[in-house]
């Protein structure tokens, strides 16, 4: 490979509340963590696979059934003129 040609990467530790793990990632942070003898940015997520809620199973269905239904019962009853 050439030099300078691609970015540096850098050892990141993500954090997800109470989920962590490593991995190489071109950002850097402030916070700083030493990991066997290494130090990791920390980046801290907002949501992963860990908490977001279709890799959980807590995921919420909306009911889509009944909705022609509801607009029949609230407007079905009106003619146009």
């Amino acid at each position: 490979m050439k030099d300078g040609m691609h970015p540096t990467l850098n050892p990141i530790l993500y954090v997800d509340g109470e989920h962590e793990w490593t991995g190489v990632s071109t950002m850097k942070s402030n916070n700083v963590r030493n990991i066997d003898g290494l130090d990791h940015f920390v980046i801290n997520l907002e949501i992963s696979a860990f908490s977001h809620p279709f890799y959980t199973g807590q995921k919420k269905l909306v009911d889509t059934a009944g909705r022609v239904e509801k607009f029949m019962r609230r407007y079905g009853q009106q003619t146009g003129k």
